[in-house]
């Protein structure tokens, strides 16, 4: 007999947003300066992932909206520093030139 489980556990899911994280997000989405673009997308996106969930029977499409949201709104401050620095950021490098041809 051997000591090992006969099943491979689960993976780890990503965690779930508390109950009241959308509604705290688009409250902060109003606020902020770029709320004109930011709440439609938002709203937009909801709207999906909400059809998504009903017909998938899960909160995953809700909890990756909220995920990535939360994300755009903490990575903001970073952008608008990189945006006011006066950086060029139109002079790029096509990946394909660093990469050379792919095949």
């Amino acid at each position: 007999m051997s000591a090992q489980p006969d099943h491979t556990p689960a993976p780890a899911a990503p965690y779930a947003p508390a109950p009241g994280a959308a509604a705290e997000l688009l409250a902060q989405l109003r606020a902020d300066r770029r709320a004109e673009q930011w709440v439609p997308a938002f709203e937009r996106d909801w709207a999906k992932a909400l059809e998504d969930a009903r017909h998938a029977f899960s909160l995953t499409p809700l909890h990756e909206v909220v995920r990535t949201w939360q994300l755009r709104v903490a990575a903001a401050p970073d952008v608008d520093a990189f945006m006011d620095s006066g950086q060029d950021d139109c002079d790029f490098v096509d990946l394909d030139d660093v990469l050379g041809g792919r095949s």
